[in-house]
């Protein structure tokens, strides 16, 4: 039998094959087939989902649009307070862009109010469910000004580097590293705010308006 095989050609030996484990090979294939199947659809629902909650998020940042300039007013203090409620329900649930989307409202809404504790824990959260989006560094970059604001430098400082240090792109990076130099220039740590301008010089050369700042500043602590 063997004597015989080998004498058998590639197309041959393949017929024999297949005709020897039709059944084996049909459960696989039926398999596969399900299997393929069923990641199609998950992907199809995942991408119905997704565009879902976007419009949910754009929905809910129209109700804010509608009464921004009004956030301050008593007469929309339970309107607001609704909102507020619906959007941090929204966003706990969701994540990625939408989730993002929701907290960041939260925290301009609590910008608006001077709450700066409960803006820079929404800029957080924000930067949490966002950060496999574009919206990580800008709500990284937004927490840190909500730091300073509370005068909580080093935090501040921090939240700065990790915004500039993000996997996505800030195109405000440059305006960030100079804010470092004049966070350290707060604290009197003028050896490291040199450090912090000189990397806007090095970094960012072809930002002619940031170049400018830092070196002015590098000059006025020279000449301290």
């Amino acid at each position: 039998m063997q004597n015989e095989n080998k004498d058998l050609t590639v197309g041959e030996k393949i017929i024999l094959f297949v005709q020897k484990n039709k059944k084996g090979i049909l459960i696989s294939t039926g398999a596969f087939v399900f299997l393929l199947a069923a990641l199609i659809i998950f992907l199809s629902l995942q991408d119905v989902f997704h565009n879902r909650a976007i419009a949910e998020a754009d929905d809910l940042n129209r109700r804010y649009d509608d009464m921004r300039y009004q956030i301050t007013e008593d007469f929309k203090s339970s309107e607001l307070d609704t909102l507020l409620s619906d959007l941090e329900k929204f966003g706990t649930r969701k994540s990625g862009y939408p989730g993002s989307k929701a907290w960041s409202i939260i925290a301009q809404i609590h910008s608006a109010r001077k709450d700066w504790s409960k803006s820079k824990e929404a800029w957080l959260n924000a930067a949490q469910k966002g950060n496999n989006t574009y919206l990580g560094p800008i709500s990284l970059f937004n927490a840190a000004a909500a730091a300073e604001e509370q005068g909580n430098i080093e935090q501040a400082i921090e939240l700065l580097q990790k915004c500039i240090s993000h996997q996505f792109e800030f195109p405000a990076a440059a305006r960030a590293q100079f804010s470092i130099g004049r966070l350290y220039e707060k604290q009197s740590n003028y050896t490291a705010a040199v450090e912090a301008y000189r990397f806007v010089l090095i970094d960012w050369q072809d930002i002619p308006i940031w170049q400018h700042l830092a070196r002015s500043r590098i000059t006025v602590i020279e000449m301290r």
